[in-house]
């Protein structure tokens, strides 16, 4: 019987701890019974929030999520995780429902207003492009002071968050690379 090292652990503190009750060496006959799996399916994966990479397993009942754990054989974090790692199960749902709290349309908040209000993706998406060409035309630098080819865009930057992964963020830095951008910062230091 081969057994990882989570399935050990389990089964010697099962072990252990039935040796302590009174008529210990029955309760070794009953941890050989003890299931080390929940009966729900577990998934190994791999947390959605920074470029470090942890392991976690998590359960899942039909569409919804039921525990969310580090994982113990995860060479990275060996079972622990961060707070934002801990709550990666209500990115999907809360209660069975998709979490409330969770913008499902980009928001947007005219100028001189005070509310937010909901837009459609192209539209969004649209207003983006735009403006950004906009400011890309109105502020590239093909030349420095001395006349060497220097093709960059010194007024936008952009500024990555945790909430990216690393293939996400290699295709942002590319994509602002490609503008020209010389101002790129990230949470994760690429």
């Amino acid at each position: 019987m081969e057994l990882s090292r989570r399935e050990f652990l389990k089964l010697s503190g099962a072990v252990a701890g039935g040796l302590m009750l009174p008529g210990g060496l029955s309760a070794v006959a009953l941890a050989s019974g003890y299931p080390l799996h929940k009966a729900v399916g577990e998934t190994p994966t791999i947390c959605c929030y920074c470029a470090v990479g942890c392991g976690a397993i998590v359960a899942a009942e039909g569409d919804q999520v039921v525990n969310l754990e580090g994982d113990p054989d995860h060479p990275i974090n060996r079972g622990s995780l961060c707070s934002k790692g801990l709550a990666m199960a209500q990115l999907h749902t809360v209660d069975g429902e998709i979490n409330p709290r969770r913008l499902q349309k980009p928001m947007y908040r005219r100028p001189g207003a005070s509310e937010w209000e909901e837009v459609e993706w192209d539209w969004a998406i649209e207003q983006i492009a735009q403006r950004v060409k906009e400011t890309r035309d109105a502020n590239f630098i093909e030349t420095d002071g001395e006349g060497r080819t220097v093709n960059r865009l010194e007024a936008i930057a952009s500024l990555g968050g945790a909430a990216l992964d690393n293939e996400e963020c290699s295709l942002l830095v590319k994509a602002m690379r490609s503008l020209g951008l010389v101002y790129i910062e990230h949470q994760a230091r690429i």
